[in-house]
């Protein structure tokens, strides 16, 4: 059957629960919100943790969030003539087509991560006191300080488990 829990896992997990305990503990008491740092954390892992495609992230991720604050100025511009629902709707179709149309060209813009954090941020932007330009900052910064976490934290994993007799290599 075979191992069922590594050491690596193990260890991976521990220090990665307490990278996040801490993490939420320090954006709580600067109430600041968390979910554009966590967002940034649970894509890095669907996309395995390729450090080449942070960009693609981080700037797809803050392109998301600028469209939220875009589409509150298009509709205001739009309204008069169109109707509040077409112009949010035309809004959302030109965004979705420019990810299909750019995404091959300028992929850490347009991409997967900058229509779900258009999404997440359009629901967030509908709580009381909704900030985007926060959001932007806690996704940028926090964000990053996870992705680089992660990838401290496989390297240490590592090490200390070749320090061990082990020789793990980094989490998958």
């Amino acid at each position: 059957m075979g191992k069922l829990f590594s050491k690596q896992g193990v260890l991976f997990g521990f220090l990665l629960v307490a990278f996040i305990i801490v993490f939420e503990i320090i954006l709580a008491r600067l109430k600041l919100p968390a979910w554009p740092a966590f967002m940034v954390m649970i894509f890095f892992f669907v996309i395995h943790e390729d450090a080449k495609l942070t960009p693609n992230i981080l700037i797809g991720g803050l392109t998301g969030i600028i469209c939220v604050i875009l589409i509150k100025k298009f509709i205001v511009a739009l309204e008069p003539f169109i109707g509040t629902e077409a112009a949010k709707l035309l809004f959302i179709g030109l965004f979705v087509y420019s990810i299909v149309l750019l995404k091959d060209a300028i992929p850490w813009v347009f991409n997967s991560f900058a229509f779900m954090f258009f999404l997440v941020a359009a629901l967030a932007s509908q709580t009381p006191n909704p900030d985007p330009y926060i959001w932007m900052g806690v996704e940028l910064i926090i964000g990053g300080i996870f992705i680089a976490g992660i990838l401290g934290l496989n390297k240490l994993v590592a090490l200390l488990l070749k320090e061990g007799g082990s020789g793990a290599a980094g989490h998958q």
